[in-house]
């Protein structure tokens, strides 16, 4: 080991090598000349090593080497800084190559040693040692910002690895080193023209006294972050085969990285890197990262870099484990990336798969999911939805989802998803043929929970809210959404509203024209703030939230254009009823594909009443006549809320409907928390019935 002690005296202080018994051998002039070349070939430098005759200090330049073709080596001094020693006061000691796995440490016999470089005559055998360290990488580009107590320094970086980064900075009148304590931690911030690639709390490890220009040696002090609010229930974890890469342009040094991914999951994944090669560091964000299985599937996200861990082996060798979460992924992708997950656990769940319609349609028949009174709008549609639902179940559309268990040749199982306002997800169609399966509705719903666990966190998903419609005397859906809100047990993270519901049909006799006192207009901000008012009064729920009835959200028509694009129709238009200047009630007239959702409560009117007690039921009608003129319809269902202003006011309906809604970003574990235990519960229940 005496080659490898000698060694670390031309190694830069601060660099972590542990080298190994046997580590060492001897290596001839051929295989030196070749790792020379590789240098050169990859532009980077080699350490010309000098003792100081008086000082007894070592000095050591990095050089460029030239193409080698024999023994004779010329390399050019790289300069790194403005101050550049003087080498008449030095004596000649090695050379020494660093490829990221081995050093080699080369005594050539020194032939001349100018201002610019030096030619060497390279020896006929040198030493080359293993060693393991965590490899510094060169940096260009990069700012970096350090923060403490106050004081701000700004500079470069100049290299990094998975566990320190060195930086330099300039003093100025706006950033002086005697600010900064050494001994105190420091924020970091690493950026580039693309943005923030990490920030996080450093220990300063060492720094050089320089007055004018100074560098820090920097070592993040978390192995762990956290970037999302801990989940109760975490997203299930695959051990996919074919074993996926992870294929990225690293943010700090633009090279390229293929890693091995051990394990991935809804929302994010973990890697595997060998100790002396290790590139993650923990917070760092990963802009532009794609997930590849073998040549076929492959998808693109945005990821940051969440926990690394050394991990020991039996064998005594050393692994870093790393954890990747997905911070935001284009929708459509992520949705085919949760169908790969789900069919690896189940091979009889389906998540957006291309539907043979022909067999989803007697699925829905077969249920009685449509029944006589449904068929009877099916049937006057049948065209126009055949072609609509081609599209929803063929295309994979981002605002549309749909869970599907398949066995025995046929659809066992169905429920889908809907994204029908800015950030809010309806859930409807659930159905399940229970003759021949008495789990199919339980796997779907198990699906809809794991794909909301999944998803929510992704910007893309626009998921801060799940919503549904259901009848209050439905057994099933009242168990599971009521007894929801019943769990939670808090408004602002799930609420249930109650609506009467019935059909307006317009007569073509109807005098549509307001006369005396009233008014019907579109909603301004100041009308909405009165509504919420009125909704916190009487409910405290979340309702205007996810229906986007507050204030900011009136004119939103992102989701319209998206709906447009994707070949669907989707308007809303929201006005308020007054009398005398005194509001009475906010309308919405929601208008989309027929049969878009076969309730048909996607194509509807909502009319919210704020003074029960001055609104005849006269007038609301009068209003819908005017409104289903105005957008030429004349069949619209209506959910009037509250469902006591209805019997107050002897407005016939039809029926009731509920709506819960769920604020996935603050409740979903809790919602998730109860669904699994819904699902086990029935399963035993189901285990214990007879054949």
């Amino acid at each position: 080991m005496e080659s490898a002690r000698k060694i670390l005296e031309f190694v830069s202080p601060g660099t972590e090598i542990e080298f190994t018994k046997g580590s060492e051998k001897e290596i001839g002039l051929t295989k030196l000349i070749n790792r020379l070349n590789f240098m050169n070939f990859q532009d980077d430098s080699i350490l010309v090593n000098f003792t100081h005759l008086k000082y007894s200090r070592t000095v050591s330049l990095p050089a460029a080497p030239l193409p080698c073709l024999n023994n004779k080596l010329e390399c050019h001094w790289i300069q790194t800084s403005d101050y550049k020693p003087s080498l008449k006061a030095c004596s000649f000691e090695n050379i020494l190559i660093d490829d990221g796995r081995k050093l080699v440490l080369a005594v050539p016999e020194l032939i001349t040693l100018g201002e610019r470089g030096a030619i060497f005559l390279l020896p006929e055998k040198c030493v080359e040692v293993n060693y393991r360290k965590t490899r510094r990488h060169i940096c260009q580009g990069i700012r970096v910002e350090l923060l403490q107590n106050g004081a701000r320094l700004q500079g470069t970086l100049v290299d990094f690895s998975a566990v320190s980064f060195k930086m330099e900075t300039e003093s100025s009148p706006t950033q002086t080193f005697h600010w900064v304590n050494p001994d105190v931690p420091v924020q970091v911030v690493l950026s580039s023209g693309s943005g923030t690639i990490y920030s996080g709390q450093c220990r300063i490890t060492s720094q050089n006294l320089g007055q004018r220009s100074r560098s820090y040696v920097l070592a993040p002090m978390q192995s762990h972050m956290q970037r999302f609010k801990a989940k109760e229930i975490r997203s299930v974890r695959h051990e996919l085969l074919p074993l996926p890469n992870a294929v990225f342009q690293h943010p700090l040094t633009g090279k390229s990285i293929d890693l091995k991914v051990i394990d991935v999951s809804g929302s994010g994944f973990s890697v595997q890197e060998e100790v002396e090669l290790s590139v993650l560091l923990p917070g760092m964000i990963i802009t532009d990262l794609e997930l590849k299985i073998a040549n076929g599937f492959a998808t693109k996200c945005m990821a940051q870099v969440i926990y690394r861990v050394v991990k020991t082996e039996d064998d005594g060798s050393c692994a870093v484990k790393c954890g990747l979460s997905f911070l935001d992924m284009d929708i459509r992708e992520h949705v085919n990336l949760l169908s790969l997950l789900y069919l690896a656990k189940n091979k009889h769940s389906y998540m957006n798969s291309k539907v043979n319609t022909e067999e989803l349609w007697q699925f829905f028949f077969e249920t009685g999911f449509i029944y006589p009174a449904k068929y009877a709008f099916v049937q006057a549609n049948k065209s126009t939805l055949k072609e609509m639902y081609e599209k929803l179940y063929t295309q994979n559309p981002g605002v549309a989802r749909h869970f599907i268990y398949h066995e025995k040749g046929a659809i066992l199982g169905h429920m889908a998803m809907l994204r029908f306002y800015k950030k809010s997800w309806l859930v409807h169609h659930h159905a399940a043929n229970k003759s021949e399966s008495v789990n199919g509705g339980l796997v779907v719903l198990n699906q809809l929970a794991q794909s909301i666990n999944d998803s929510y966190n992704l910007n893309s998903a626009q998921m801060h809210y799940v919503i549904c419609y259901y009848r209050p005397e439905n057994r099933f859906p009242h168990r599971v959404f009521g007894g929801a809100a019943r769990i939670i047990n808090d408004k602002k993270g799930c609420s249930t509203d109650t609506f009467a519901y019935l059909h307006y049909r317009r007569n073509a006799s109807d005098n549509w024209n307001f006369s005396g006192p009233w008014e019907l207009e579109r909603s301004t901000a100041e009308d909405l703030l009165e509504l919420e008012s009125f909704y916190e009064h009487e409910s405290g729920g979340l309702m205007l939230h996810a229906l986007n009835l507050e204030p900011d959200t009136v004119d939103c028509d992102e989701l319209w254009q998206e709906y447009r694009q994707l070949g669907f129709t989707l308007k809303r238009h929201c006005y308020t009823l007054k009398k005398q200047g005194n509001i009475k009630a906010v309308v919405t007239v929601n208008l989309s594909d027929v049969g878009l959702n076969l309730s048909d409560l996607t194509n509807c009117i909502h009319v919210i009443v704020i003074d029960q007690e001055q609104l005849p039921k006269e007038i609301i009608n009068l209003m819908l006549s005017i409104l289903t003129h105005r957008y030429e319809q004349n069949d619209l269902p209506v959910l009037v809320y509250p469902a006591s202003y209805a019997d107050a006011a002897h407005l016939p309906y039809e029926k009731q409907y509920a709506l819960w809604i769920l604020n996935v970003q603050h409740n979903a574990p809790h919602f998730l928390k109860f669904l699994a235990g819904l699902v086990t519960r029935n399963r035993k229940k189901i285990d214990k019935e007879p054949a």
